[in-house]
């Protein structure tokens, strides 16, 4: 454990040190991992779906702000959807403005969230998200949330329907907008996943905000199980057709993954809770303190030994 405290202390030290250089990096990764799997999903446009043009979207990004990021990966979306049928751009690009606007209204700093939500549905780890924000988000997370994932769920109705919206390209206009909207508001399973993690978002926040020992272990515990109740409950009611074992599979991997977040966020020793009691004038004042648990870095100390024995000095006679 002490290995990795002292890890910990490394990684925390380097990234203060050059911050200025690890996050436009990380920007670019994050940019360019998405920009590529939204060409792998809907690469219908070829001018973009290239190589060297997510490179150079993925490098703007790294100079700009976060939001850029979402903005870019909208936009190959939007430019995407238009080479192949403008009417499947359209109605997405309505969906992308009102959910900017909830976005940027309610939770404008949960940038990252809209963008990892589609690459974790993608990965098979989108469960990851909703208990990651609950622990370190507010409620107004949950609004972030479920724009990532109505995001995700409407790129993911266009790409299993592509056949069927390329057949219709003789009929009126009309009628396919009627087909894509009607399949993306009637999606039960988008709606289910959404409720699903706004209350995994909310309740998990609510446990870890009390004031008992474990409480971001316990948070963790049952927003795992708030999650996987109520899809199945939502699959029971709707017919979903949730895959048991991989919403099981998925919760227990993001558990683990909220664990190694936990270690770097809220990593403290119970074992050494305080409890103070003080008061003034006005107020009386009770206390809980829970100290971190920190471990200085050890420093190496090099001693430089001389092999060569020093010459007994003669003493000359006068």
């Amino acid at each position: 454990m002490t290995t990795l405290l002292v890890a910990k202390q490394i990684l925390m030290n380097l990234y203060s040190r050059y911050e200025v250089y690890i996050t436009p990096l990380l920007k670019f990764v994050l940019a360019f991992v998405s920009l590529l799997l939204i060409n792998s999903r809907v690469g219908y446009m070829e001018s973009i779906d290239k190589m060297t043009v997510v490179l150079v979207a993925a490098l703007m990004c790294s100079f700009m702000p976060m939001n850029f990021i979402v903005v870019m990966s909208a936009l190959f979306i939007l430019l995407h959807l238009y080479s192949f049928s403008l009417e499947c751009a359209v109605v997405v690009g309505a969906g992308f403005l009102l959910m900017f606007l909830l976005y940027l209204r309610f939770s404008p700093k949960d940038t990252l969230v809209v963008v990892l939500l589609p690459v974790c549905f993608i990965l098979k780890i989108p469960y990851v998200i909703p208990l990651a924000m609950g622990l370190i988000g507010t409620p107004a997370s949950a609004v972030s949330v479920a724009c990532g994932a109505a995001a995700y769920y409407m790129i993911y109705y266009v790409s299993q329907n592509v056949s069927v919206i390329a057949a219709m390209a003789d009929e009126e206009m009309a009628a396919k907008f009627r087909f894509i909207i009607d399949g993306i508001l009637n999606n039960k399973e988008m709606v289910v996943t959404i409720a699903a993690f706004a209350i995994t978002v909310v309740m998990v926040y609510l446990i870890r905000r009390l004031s008992i020992d474990y409480a971001w272990t316990i948070a963790m515990v049952a927003g795992v199980v708030v999650d996987i109740m109520v899809l199945l409950v939502g699959d029971l009611m709707f017919d979903t057709n949730v895959a048991l074992f991989n919403v099981i599979f998925g919760n227990i991997i993001a558990f683990l993954l909220v664990i190694v977040l936990q270690f770097f966020v809220f990593n403290v020793d119970y074992s050494r809770t305080e409890k103070v009691q003080f008061e003034d004038d006005e107020y009386y004042y009770y206390v809980k303190a829970v100290p971190k648990v920190v471990v200085a870095q050890p420093h190496k100390k090099v001693k430089k030994i001389n092999s060569q024995k020093a010459k007994p000095v003669q003493k000359t006679r006068r």
